[in-house]
């Protein structure tokens, strides 16, 4: 039996032997396409390709591309599980020609591969084209000698591609596997289609004309070719099976996952084990290419597919996380072909068992909840949508759990309900952002933006340059000129101030102009992307519209904001290199007083990884090497090295910036894609030091660090402190430590001392200071400054050695009034603690108190009335 390894390989080899350079999957987030949430198809890595925007050193390529279709338009999330070829991740086979090769060679590379190389018997296959493709007819029936009616004419989109409204498009015919006559179905275009006899295996798209307006079409100068095969698909074919969960790389997983919950693989839950299986693969997958779960956008995408699968695991029985334990078995399976999934194992593995861990507090709680509400309702009847909202907004317990726990219980949702409440939230949320006015502001930028144009950044070259005010703004309305002390915004046509963004503050500095014009800039930002708003005030003269003037930085504090840029890029490399490939850029500050750096990683960073990254860091700005930038295309930039964020966008070109000396076969130590500014040399760091680590969110965590100057004070402050220390200790500072230590051994043994004084001292009075009350006897004490924590201790004390009665006792340690009171068993049945505890809290302005009937304690904010305290305790007894 082929291995779905072997068949991916085959596919590959193929086409290679057939001139096609083999390209790596594309990430799973789209790098050249915003529209699309995650990669769903082969060609998207190739849009830009196709359209003519790009252009590769090959005209001929294949690919085994990851895909995942779990939000937006390609969502089978509902469906994954229940049936046989439903799945988020999955492998898209697939060959390209950018204007090389058209259907004269398509069609017979295809059908060559699947019956030669793959063997599928010609007899089991059927072919579809579209209904006015004779050429592609004409081809396959000369390719394959079939008749005329097992080469399908279908009029409809179906077999009809379209990138979009505009654009690239064309044709398709489409190959189909017939499983049998054993299986309910018809052939493509028969009324009975839908059943699971006929299954298309490959999709090829004849890229042949170019979609204008509504009406026109014209043919593409260079026609190209693009297809898809499913992996899963074809493996179940060769593999002899139906069902795509029968594959071997389900199989593994799916046997797994039984192990681990003691349920059938094929028993009456197989479908929750074909959950988990498939979910485990796109939670890994998307976690390998740096998504990580989160609220909105991928992340809420990858965590619902998270918890629906955890969801199952519950239903299998786990009592415990299982789904970070499958890593291991997914990686054997397929870790070969996709490197990044074992480089990211440790990350996926827990973050899986942190997010399974959370889930199953949360699902205890929210079904808890949910079965209050239900309790509330008839047989059956719908919850109502505002108690789901509420579940969702106030307890943040997911409507699709929602939904999913009443189905089980034969109950809807009032879906419309819930819509509505969500549309309220969000019309309040849309009123107080309008209310703020930043929306009448921002419609300024695009009219600036319209009229003016973009701004030209210098300041890469230089701190000072002549400029022209094109726009003011003042109180954020459109003004000609602006007297001084008024507070302005200011656009010129080119600036060397560096407006805010990519975590870099905006610059600071001066505008001056004629007749005594001077601007002192608090900010600059970046508005639409490329509009470069200054915002301060005009201290002198009178700031006009289309004055020539010059824009001077801020040089002291742009050169701390480069330092601490510049420091981030080797924060980053040396993180990687110690922790592992999977920490990634989450969010950064670049300040001239400090930086700020946010990464995913699952578990805190250690004292000594910390120490091993500050001096990597540091050895890399004593190499005073040179920082470089280069431009070139975003392609060529990765395959250099260079780090690219995920989420962001890159045009034709971008910038690339090196530092630190060659490593191996890198241009340089660190290489990223940055349009920040930054240090000629590191040397010019000065020096770097780590000054906190902490958690941020789940899964990041946040370093802060300082540089240069900024380095060297913190370094004084800290010595100034020693030093003090040293002092006070009369010791060498180096002598610091091990004196405190002393110090404190010496107070744990004083501590020690002192309770046992105080415990003598309180239960070794004299008889006298037993009272008798309603022939009740009352040990009643104001014990001053004791702790309050002995307390317990020293009443249970009294009352053993009393014998029976009660306990009284106050401590007033921090001015505050702390009472207890003990009661002996023999007289719980008539007096209570608690009450006796309560009314002594009244005495000291207190409210209540608890416990039991025979131990109580409260407090109150006035401890000079203790005696008072005790006086209500008596008086409670008379």
């Amino acid at each position: 039996m082929a291995s779905s390894n072997d068949i991916r390989a085959a596919f590959l080899d193929y086409f290679a032997r057939n001139g096609h350079q083999p390209v790596p999957s594309s990430p799973l987030v789209p790098r050249n396409d915003p529209t699309l949430m995650f990669t769903n198809a082969g060609m998207v890595q190739f849009k830009n390709v196709f359209t003519g925007q790009e252009k590769r050193p090959y005209v001929r390529a294949a690919t085994a591309q990851k895909c995942v279709r779990a939000g937006g338009k390609h969502n089978d999330l509902d469906n994954v599980g229940y049936t046989a070829r439903h799945h988020t991740f999955f492998e898209m086979l697939g060959n390209f020609s950018f204007g090389d090769y058209f259907k004269e060679l398509a069609i017979p590379y295809a059908w060559e591969l699947i019956t030669k190389d793959y063997g599928l018997p010609k007899d089991r296959l059927l072919i579809t084209v579209y209904a006015e493709d004779d050429d592609a007819a004409a081809i396959w029936k000369k390719v394959t000698g079939f008749a005329d009616e097992k080469i399908i004419r279908i009029g409809t989109s179906d077999n009809f591609w379209r990138m979009g409204d505009t654009g690239p498009c064309g044709p398709c015919s489409e190959i189909f596997y017939d499983h049998g006559d054993h299986i309910p179905g018809g052939p493509p275009g028969s009324p009975d289609e839908d059943g699971d006899r006929f299954i298309e295996i490959w999709n090829l798209v004849f890229m042949q004309y170019e979609e204008g307006p509504p009406g026109t079409r014209v043919p593409l100068p260079r026609p190209s070719i693009d297809t898809g095969m499913g992996l899963e698909r074809i493996a179940a074919i060769l593999q002899g099976k139906h069902d795509n969960y029968d594959i071997d790389i389900f199989r593994a997983l799916i046997l797994a996952s039984a192990e681990l919950t003691g349920q059938d693989p094929d028993g009456p839950l197989k479908a929750s084990h074909r959950v988990i299986a498939d979910h485990v693969r796109s939670c890994s997958f998307l976690m390998a290419d740096g998504v990580l779960p989160s609220n909105e956008g991928r992340g809420y995408v990858l965590r619902r597919i998270m918890r629906r699968a955890m969801r199952h695991a519950v239903k299998l029985g786990a009592k415990q996380p299982i789904m970070h334990k499958l890593v291991p078995v997914l990686v054997r399976q397929m870790g070969t072909a996709y490197p990044e999934l074992g480089r990211a194992q440790r990350l996926v593995e827990e973050t899986l068992e942190l997010e399974e861990d959370r889930f199953r507090h949360l699902l205890e709680r929210g079904l808890g909840l949910l079965a209050e509400e239900t309790g509330r309702l008839g047989e059956r009847e719908p919850l109502p949508g505002s108690v789901a909202f509420k579940l969702y907004d106030t307890y943040g317990f997911p409507v699709d759990l929602t939904q999913d726990a009443l189905r089980e219980q034969g109950r809807g949702l009032d879906t419309e309900g819930f819509e509505a409440a969500m549309q309220e939230q969000r019309t309040r949320a849309r009123a107080a952002w309008a209310g703020s006015g930043d929306a009448a502001t921002e419609k300024v930028w695009f009219e600036i933006r319209d009229r003016a144009g973009a701004s030209e950044f210098l300041g890469y070259d230089t701190e000072s340059a002549e400029g022209e005010i094109l726009a003011l703004l003042v109180d954020g309305k459109p003004a000609e000129t602006a007297a001084a002390g008024t507070e302005v915004a200011l656009v010129l046509n080119q600036t060397p101030f560096y407006g805010e963004s990519g975590g870099q503050v905006g610059d600071t500095g001066t505008i001056a102009g004629p007749d005594g014009l001077l601007v002192l800039v608090t900010d600059t930002q970046k508005k639409l992307g490329d509009l470069f708003v200054h915002y301060g005030l005009v201290q002198s003269g009178t700031a006009k519209v289309g004055v020539p003037v010059v824009a001077t930085v801020d040089h002291a504090r742009r050169t701390a904001i480069r330092a601490h840029h510049s420091a981030t890029h080797l924060l980053h490399e040396a993180l990687r290199r110690k922790l592992g490939t999977h920490v990634q850029q989450k969010g950064s500050l670049n300040a001239p007083d400090r930086l700020r750096f946010d990464v995913s990683q699952p578990r805190p960073i250690t004292a000594d990884e910390l120490a091993w990254v500050e001096a990597e860091v540091n050895a890399r700005i004593r190499e005073n090497s040179d920082v470089t930038t280069h431009l070139m295309t975003p392609d060529a930039a990765v395959e250099l090295g260079a780090m690219a964020l995920f989420g962001e966008k890159y045009g034709d070109e971008v910038r690339v910036v090196a530092m630190g000396e060659p490593d191996g076969n890198k241009l340089a130590w660190s290489i990223e894609l940055c349009g920040g500014t930054h240090v000629r040399r590191t040397g010019d760091i000065g020096y770097f030091r780590i000054v906190s680590e902490s958690a941020v969110a789940a899964g990041v965590r946040r370093i802060e660090a300082v540089t240069g100057a900024a380095a060297e004070a913190t370094i004084a402050t800290i010595q100034a402190r020693l030093n003090d220390a040293a002092g006070a200790l009369r010791a060498a500072p180096a002598e610091v430590p091990d004196r405190i230590a002393a110090l404190l051994e010496d107070r744990r043994k004083l501590q020690a001392q002192v309770a046992e004084l105080q415990k003598k001292l309180a239960t070794g009075g004299s008889a006298a200071a037993v009272e008798e009350i309603n022939g009740v006897k009352l040990s009643a004490r104001n014990l001053g400054d004791v702790p309050a924590r002995d307390l317990k201790g020293l009443a249970e004390a009294i009352i053993k050695q009393q014998g029976s009665g009660v306990v009284a006792l106050v401590s007033t340690a921090e001015g505050k009034a702390s009472i207890v009171v003990a009661v002996s068993a023999d007289l719980t049945g008539r007096i209570s603690a608690v009450d006796l505890v309560r009314a002594a809290s009244a005495a000291v302005g207190g409210k209540g108190g608890g416990g039991r009937p025979d131990l109580a304690q409260a407090g109150g904010p006035d401890g000079a009335r203790a005696d008072a305290a005790l006086a209500a305790v008596r008086a409670a007894l008379g």
